[in-house]
């Protein structure tokens, strides 16, 4: 039986990873050469120079800053990379029409009978006219797909909308307020405005009859603005039209709304061109080829000493130490009293900002708190639990009666959060309060996003909202008081008689799977808790399991397949693939999940600086010693004491379910589903087992 369990486990794992296949690398495209090329930016002759300096001569002290301007403005000595315009359109550095120009990573299109320029989508049989470019700013913008006739669909809506080429260094920005038009009814469950009161209506009713038909659907949001922002999705069983408009101001004449159409497209600052030998890199007096320190094995046009690379220009451009001005700027023998005047008056003026900022900033904080405790009021009194959660408004009296006016030796814990107070209710019942920050933003947006997870949930292992309270200074939750601690606490002997039995361990790893399970499929909106840890398990007095502390937790979007976020969570515990690319999924639970099932088995930390150096980190830990085939010496000792073989095959296949929640792409990695069905299955062996050996 145990030989069958083992071989049942790995080839779960085996199955399930074959399903994802890797994607291959893609290929960036070199640099060939820049040499050849005309220049865009000239030096100014001698005799211009010499003008200049006259000129300046005449204005005396006043004006040196202007003449420094301007002779770094004009001393440009690299050839310029720019590509040649496209008709009448100028192309800036970096975009590129063509190999020998640019750089060929912001590859765009030019159509010189009409001088426009067009972006590529990801689909490169589709493209998008440019209608403005800031180089300046590294933005542009481009006009949405249109509508087919008579029709409300968008024509890229085969492609699913616009998309992106993530490998590419463009993005959307924060800049678009996106329309999403011909709705389902799944857009009504996610986070988009969808009300009657959505500004797409105003759109849809005045652009196309067609998109403002009756009981139609639309939604709003403002799009973008991380690195990770590569499309505007549009789908049959989502929307299937959508509309875009840059810094719109939703409180203006729909009439206006027309001129500000258009995607708003951010590019990431081009680095130095790729090179193979010196001749890519001109004649070698502004530009070396030699190897990237990066890494990678490239060899880059790296700047000359005295001169440094400009992303703007794509040249190399004179580094402004000092004085510029080819005349000398010795005219005064005396600048002492200047001087000193200067640098009094600019310390007095920073002086003031710093203060004048001080007192802003603070005076900022205060009004965003008390405008989300406002919002908050608004909503939870006026909300509808789409989960039957009944949770009750508590008055500032009741609490502050309940935990004895925030006694110190009601004090359960604090964190980045707050403080948790125990509190008794008038009827008896036992109760957590938990306080945010008074003045801290980030503080209250966690308490009140918590709140609003827990009022849409309810799972027997999931920590169960009471109510909450938004009349005191600062947001308050209260939820059933959970007596025995955390799983943290008992597996590091800080709380408990006796450490906790195998089959406990089982049943708390399942409770917990079960939590996860229907936060990520039963939720009436998924829910991505993002900060599952042991010290986020809570134990009731029989031991039971129930999921704690949901600041973090975000709420998927059903059209997307992933929220892009700042990466948040607790070393240790913390998805890498979400570290790198900031794009939170519910296998990035799986993974935290995965190392509370090493805890369980281990009785470690986490992270742990007592271990060897290389073993700081638990996963690593627990990953050489499988790749050695030495699972079981990483198993907690105690467990493993007194039991059967087929008890300690049942540790070595909860290993392997670790191992596969941890897997480093998120492809590889199974469900919360799947997860709880293995824990299951690993427990009835366990049962019979002991059923078996009870019997006897």
């Amino acid at each position: 039986m145990s030989g069958h369990l083992i071989n049942f486990q790995k080839n779960k794992i085996k199955k399930r990873q074959s399903i994802f296949p890797l994607k291959e690398k893609s290929t960036i495209p070199q640099i060939k050469s820049f040499k050849n090329v005309p220049p865009s930016i000239t030096t100014n002759s001698p005799n211009q120079t010499q003008k200049h300096t006259q000129k300046m001569h005449l204005h005396h002290h006043h004006h040196h800053l202007l003449l420094l301007l301007l002779l770094s403005i004009t001393t440009t000595t690299t050839t310029s990379l720019q590509c040649p315009p496209c008709g009448t359109t100028p192309v800036p550095y970096p975009l590129s029409t063509n190999p020998t120009c640019g750089d060929p990573l912001y590859t765009i299109l030019c159509n010189p009978s009409n001088s426009s320029l067009l972006f590529p989508a990801l689909n490169t049989s589709i493209t998008y006219p440019i209608t403005s470019v800031h180089p300046e700013i590294q933005r542009l913008v481009i006009r949405p797909s249109p509508l087919l006739p008579n029709l409300c669909i968008s024509s890229d809506l085969p492609n699913q909308g616009l998309q992106l080429n993530p490998s590419l260094p463009f993005n959307v920005t924060s800049s678009n307020t996106i329309f999403f038009l011909n709705c389902t009814q799944n857009l009504l469950l996610s986070p988009l405005n969808c009300s009657s009161t959505s500004p797409c209506h105003a759109y849809a009713s005045r652009a196309s009859s067609k998109c403002a038909a009756r009981g139609s659907i639309c939604c709003s949001f403002v799009a973008g603005g991380s690195s990770t922002s590569y499309s505007v999705r549009t789908r049959v069983s989502g929307c299937s039209a959508y509309r875009s408009f840059v810094d719109l101001d939703v409180g203006s004449s729909v009439s206006g709304w027309a001129a500000k159409e258009g995607v708003e497209l951010m590019w990431a600052s081009p680095r130095e061109p790729r090179c193979k030998a010196q001749s890519d890199c001109e004649d070698g007096k502004n530009a070396t080829c030699r190897a990237d320190v990066a890494g990678g094995g490239d060899r880059r046009c790296f700047c000359n000493a005295g001169l440094q690379w400009n992303p703007i220009n794509g040249t190399c451009a004179p580094v402004v130490t000092g004085c510029q001005d080819p005349g000398g700027c010795d005219h005064s023998t005396n600048r002492a009293p200047l001087i000193a005047g200067l640098a009094s008056g600019m310390g007095a003026a920073m002086l003031v900002i710093v203060v004048g900022a001080l007192v802003y900033r603070k005076q900022r904080r205060a009004r965003q708190v008390r405008e989300a405790l406002l919002r908050a009021r608004e909503e939870i009194l006026n909300a509808n639990n789409s989960g039957n959660v009944f949770t009750k408004n508590f008055t500032g009296r009741e609490i502050k009666k309940a935990t004895d006016g925030f006694s110190r030796d009601n004090l359960l814990g604090t964190g980045g959060f707050g403080e948790v107070f125990k509190g008794v209710l008038d009827d008896g019942t036992p109760v957590a309060v938990k306080c945010a920050k008074i003045g801290n933003t980030k503080s209250v947006d966690q308490v009140l996003n918590e709140v609003r997870i827990l009022s849409q949930v309810n799972h027997r292992s999931l920590v169960r909202l009471l109510g909450c309270c938004v009349e005191l200074e600062q947001p308050l939750m209260v939820y059933e008081f959970i007596s025995n601690g955390t799983l943290f606490e008992h597996l590091h002997r800080k709380r408990g008689s006796s450490p906790l039995s195998w089959r406990r361990r089982l049943a708390i790893a399942h409770q917990t799977a079960e939590g996860l399970a229907y936060l990520h499929f039963s939720a009436v909106q998924p829910i991505y808790h993002r900060d599952v840890k042991s010290s986020n398990i809570l134990l009731d007095e029989k031991l039971n399991a129930k999921v704690s502390d949901f600041g973090l937790s975000r709420l998927a979007e059903t059209d997307l397949s992933h929220v892009s976020t700042c990466a948040q969570g607790t070393l240790g515990y913390l998805d890498p693939e979400y570290y790198r690319n900031y794009q939170l999924t519910d296998k990035s639970d799986v993974y935290s999940f995965g190392v509370v099932l090493l805890e369980l088995l281990t009785s470690q930390k986490a992270i742990d600086f007592n271990r060897g150096t290389d073993d700081v980190n638990l996963v690593v830990y627990v990953q050489r010693m499988v790749d050695k085939e030495k699972m079981m010496e990483v198993v907690d000792p105690g467990l493993q004491e007194g039991v059967s073989q087929v008890a300690l095959d049942t540790m070595k296949a909860l290993g392997f379910l670790a191992m596969g929640c941890l897997e480093e792409r998120r492809q590889n990695r199974p469900s919360m589903k799947d997860v709880t069905e293995e824990i299951e299955y690993i427990m009835s062996i366990e049962a019979a087992v002991v059923e078996q050996y009870s019997s006897l």
